[in-house]
């Protein structure tokens, strides 16, 4: 395993100019020997959070959406949560790092109603097999950095990539001014 850890982000070079991956921002939720899996907070999913799990669209932070996690497992959902204190573990809930953790969406919402300080639903997942993440990073794909509390739950998603960046300093932040369309520049 590489420079990375779980809780730390990816965040896409500019050298990913399409696909899925363009301008994300990925939080790693697991690294090991086998592979790393983590979810992309930046980006929104077509489909509609009400008609998806109904019964979690009240409960999610702003924006009130489903967010695209990632290209494998687009049926499934994972649920990013965070707690009130370092101290609370509510049932259904596990700890990734800090107050940020994996809430298993089959707990009653009953249980999760007002347990929780943020919590973000995400249709699919990213995820590397062993050794493709650290290729990946060794050609410069990614920008590995530290994330923020706040990140898993940025209320202005279209805007974080470019904000990650920006806070890093450096050459990071010059690459945060890098125009939408080259051709425009």
């Amino acid at each position: 395993m590489g420079d990375y850890q779980v809780g730390d982000l990816l965040v896409a070079s500019i050298s990913i100019g399409d696909g899925g991956f363009d301008r994300a921002v990925v939080l790693v939720l697991d690294a090991d020997d086998s592979g790393s899996v983590g979810v992309v907070l930046n980006q929104l999913s077509p489909m509609d959070l009400d008609e998806v799990l109904p019964v979690w669209s009240e409960l999610v932070c702003e924006p009130q959406v489903l967010f695209d996690g990632g290209p494998v497992s687009q049926q499934g959902a994972i649920c990013l949560a965070e707690t009130w204190t370092d101290a609370d573990e509510p049932p259904g809930w596990r700890r990734i790092y800090g107050r940020i953790g994996l809430l298993n969406l089959d707990t009653p919402v009953e249980i999760a109603e007002g347990a929780y300080r943020n919590l973000r639903i995400f249709a699919g997942y990213a995820g590397w097999e062993e050794g493709q993440l650290d290729s990946e990073i060794g050609f410069g794909v990614w920008h590995v950095v530290r994330a923020s509390s706040a990140d898993p739950f940025d209320t202005a998603p279209e805007t974080l990539w470019r904000r990650v960046l920006r806070r890093q300093g450096g050459e990071l932040a010059l690459f945060s001014t890098w125009p939408d369309s080259v051709e425009s520049n």
